[in-house]
């Protein structure tokens, strides 16, 4: 077997027997998952089942109590979530994923701005390029806007995930952690979040898609999880499985 075809059966992402407790609440109870390369997994369970508590750990918020967590077959210690970018994974967060007073160019670069030059780590934006890289970056996702100076709060809910979602791009993610995307879209916006989503592994990105709306998982992704009271209930590729079934276990 050669290296790379073993590299591309290798999991980008594995877990496992991770436990976390909260104030005395037991919210995960020995989780074990591979998240495959280039697949989008949807990950499924009402309030309280311990897929936020997953996600905190995969994207560095938490750390977990017991278990470990392997990226590239090794394991990862993550104490933020600049660690966990700096492993390739980038969380889309529902609520807090971009800034709206800032334009759309300072909100593909935060955190990460070039500068023209730099002492102790202070010196000069280098606008010129995050606005070329920016209209580059969104055009990659095929989301058409008119500049990379408007701000992100003018922006539809669609076209921020969108942005959001160039952003992981054009940082070379290798997993795309999206929580709760479509909440509180139009249908066409909806679609357009879904059709990102589905364009992922054309990117070699795996997805990861946290959602309580069943038909938008099975909408665009390879394979579902379900969690309930902090185990993982269900995972079956999505050609094997029907939405009753997974409802049935939840």
């Amino acid at each position: 077997m050669t290296d790379a075809f073993r590299k591309a059966k290798d999991p980008v992402i594995s877990v496992r027997n991770l436990h976390k407790w909260y104030s005395g609440v037991h919210a995960l109870r020995g989780v074990s998952l591979d998240f495959e390369r280039n697949e989008a997994v949807g990950l499924v369970g009402d309030n309280g089942a311990g897929k936020s508590t997953l996600i905190s750990i995969l994207s560095g918020l938490h750390a977990p109590d017991e278990g470990e967590v392997l990226v590239d077959g090794r394991p990862v210690r993550m104490k933020g979530p600049r660690d966990a970018m700096d492993q390739g994974i980038e969380t889309i967060y529902q609520y807090n994923s971009m800034v709206p007073s800032m334009s759309i160019a300072r909100n593909l670069f935060i955190g990460r701005e070039p500068l023209k030059a730099s002492f102790l780590g202070l010196g000069i934006l280098d606008e010129a390029r995050m606005r070329a890289e920016s209209v580059a970056a969104i055009a990659d996702v095929d989301l058409h806007l008119r500049s990379p100076d408007a701000m992100v709060g003018e922006l539809s809910g669609g076209q921020r995930q969108g942005v959001a979602i160039a952003r992981a791009m054009h940082f070379k993610s290798k997993v795309l952690i999206l929580d709760e995307p479509t909440n509180h879209l139009s249908v066409k916006e909806t679609n357009k979040v879904i059709g990102f989503v589905k364009s992922l592994a054309a990117q070699k990105v795996t997805g990861i898609f946290i959602s309580h709306n069943m038909h938008h998982v099975f909408a665009c992704c390879d394979r579902v999880v379900a969690m309930a009271q902090g185990r993982v209930v269900l995972d079956r590729r999505i050609g094997e499985t029907s939405i009753e079934e997974v409802h049935e276990v939840l």
